[in-house]
């Protein structure tokens, strides 16, 4: 089962570092991981994408929680959340119909051509997950000369004044007072 964690963290160094050496000492495989800054500078969110069964799901939030700068971790997979995942990907493209054919097909993708030099093009494009494995696919024939991700991004869909009647009317918890801001 496949799931996403969204933990707040005290902005500060080494947190990073800290998190990721946790969990790789501890066996866990990390499918994706992002992170930066909030809204306030002074936290930073991490978005985890892990596989696994509810007992690891639950291992691994309890072993976060433990970390002294993390302030907060939020498990988001059953939850109506946004995601996405930002990647550049560089296609041999020699100029003529080629190149336009993989034009077209970034701009049916809501990608845009970000870079053009004379034996291949850069391609910025963004979403889910599939639709990225999708475009990866149609562009394998034409040659990956490079490509690179960013890892996964979510956020909760609503208002936090939503999230939160949401989540006492399902008995889940509300956020504490002081991550009330960071939510």
């Amino acid at each position: 089962m496949r799931h996403v964690l969204s933990a707040t963290v005290q902005n500060v160094p080494g947190v990073l570092a800290h998190v990721s050496g946790m969990l790789a000492s501890r066996g866990y495989n990390i499918d994706s991981l992002a992170v930066g800054e909030t809204e306030d500078p002074g936290f930073s969110r991490m978005t985890f994408v892990l596989r696994g069964d509810d007992r690891v799901l639950d291992q691994v939030r309890r072993q976060l929680e433990k970390i002294i700068t993390v302030v907060r971790v939020d498990d988001i997979s059953a939850r109506n959340f946004v995601e996405r995942d930002l990647m550049l990907i560089k296609i041999a493209a020699e100029a003529g119909v080629i190149r336009t054919e993989i034009k077209e097909l970034a701009e049916i993708f809501r990608g845009r051509i970000v870079d053009v030099a004379a034996d291949s093009v850069i391609v910025e494009i963004s979403g889910t997950e599939k639709k990225l494995e999708g475009f990866i696919e149609l562009m394998r024939p034409h040659g990956i000369l490079e490509l690179v991700r960013t890892g996964r991004i979510a956020m909760v869909r609503g208002s936090p004044v939503t999230r939160e009647m949401s989540e006492a009317g399902d008995g889940g918890p509300l956020p504490d007072a002081g991550a009330e801001s960071l939510a």
